[in-house]
């Protein structure tokens, strides 16, 4: 006996419908001034959402977060900038002074992360330069991917979105 079965297709959140809440919270169509730079990547299968949340990246309103909090991803529209921009934005765009590396290839570090009441290090070795502030890449032995972290001074790192 033959039992017929269905393919169930997988099913991902429609970027046509994030380009469309991403105009409508921009208040401008993509590629306005203003608006999403270009539409999101049709080819990206992120997982169905419910509920997404969408915030503006920073002050200078340079980008859209979007964002899903279960299942968990987060993606970045960059937005079209104003060919007038007031100074302050443009000069927050300009290239910073150079830093000398707190952090060089090959120096042993580690990585803090925590809150009042948990914290939670690891050691490593860092892959490559930063100065502080600057993001960099650490292998941590017992995991087959580095791990990106943050410099705080010459050693010593903190993972994204944790401040010590």
């Amino acid at each position: 006996m033959i039992i017929p079965f269905l393919l169930m297709a997988a099913s991902f959140q429609d970027t046509a419908a994030l380009d469309r809440s991403v105009a409508a919270f921009t208040g401008r169509p993509t590629g306005a001034e203003g608006g999403a730079r270009t539409p999101i990547d049709a080819r990206l299968r992120l997982a169905t959402c419910p509920t997404v949340s969408l915030s503006w990246r920073s002050e200078q309103h340079d980008a859209v977060v979007v964002s899903c909090a279960g299942p968990a991803w987060r993606i970045f529209v960059q937005v079209v900038r104003p060919a007038n921009a007031p100074a302050a934005v443009a000069a927050s765009f300009a290239p910073a002074a150079k830093v000398a590396p707190v952090i060089k290839r090959g120096d042993p570090i580690v990585i803090e992360a925590g809150t009042e009441g948990f914290s939670i290090s690891r050691e490593g070795v860092a892959m490559g330069d930063a100065a502080p502030g600057g993001r960099f890449m650490v292998k941590v032995d017992d995991t087959r991917t580095p791990v990106q972290a943050i410099a705080v001074e010459a050693g010593h790192a903190t993972l994204p979105g944790w401040s010590n």
